[in-house]
């Protein structure tokens, strides 16, 4: 299977958050899961609908 890479940027976008939210959660550890690609800073599509519905099943 494929999974779908966006940047923080665009992570961003789908959870209505800024980069600079998305960097400082990296910083701290606690927004989705991210890896370096070269140069950039990435999110699998999959891991981003995982932590989603991580933070759902927490407020509950």
């Amino acid at each position: 299977m494929t999974d779908t890479l966006l940047t923080l940027d665009e992570a961003g976008r789908r959870i209505g958050r800024s980069v600079e939210t998305m960097r400082y959660w990296r910083r701290l550890g606690q927004g989705p899961r991210t890896f370096k690609l070269g140069r950039r800073v990435v999110v699998a599509e999959s891991d981003l609908v995982d932590w989603i519905n991580q933070q759902r099943a927490g407020a509950s």
